[in-house]
C-alpha cells in the first residue's frame, strides 16, 4: 500500500466480522472486542493475520494489546500504513 492509501471503514468491518464470524451491525466502531463480542486471543491473532496480509503491514505482538475495537484497528493500520 502506499501513503495515499486510505483504510475504508466498512470494508474493515467486513473483514473482522467475517474472520469473527459475527453479524457486521454487532461490530460497531466502539464496540469493545473482549468485553462486548466475547473475542479471544486466538480470534484476535486471527485478525491480526488477516488485516497484515490484507494491508500489507506487520504487526508487532505487542500490538495485539491495541486491537481492541474496530476504531483501534483502523487507527493502528492508518499509522502503519504511512509509515
Amino acid at each position: 500500500m502506499n501513503d495515499t492509501a486510505v483504510i475504508d471503514m466498512e470494508d474493515l468491518r467486513a473483514t473482522v466480522a467475517e474472520v469473527l464470524d459475527i453479524d457486521e451491525d454487532l461490530l460497531t466502531d466502539e464496540a469493545h472486542f473482549t468485553e462486548d463480542l466475547d473475542v479471544d486471543s486466538l480470534m484476535a491473532l486471527g485478525v491480526m493475520v488477516v488485516l497484515e496480509k490484507k494491508y500489507e503491514v506487520k504487526l508487532r505482538e505487542e500490538e495485539l494489546k491495541d486491537i481492541t475495537s474496530l476504531r483501534r484497528v483502523h487507527d493502528l493500520l492508518a499509522e502503519k500504513i504511512r509509515k
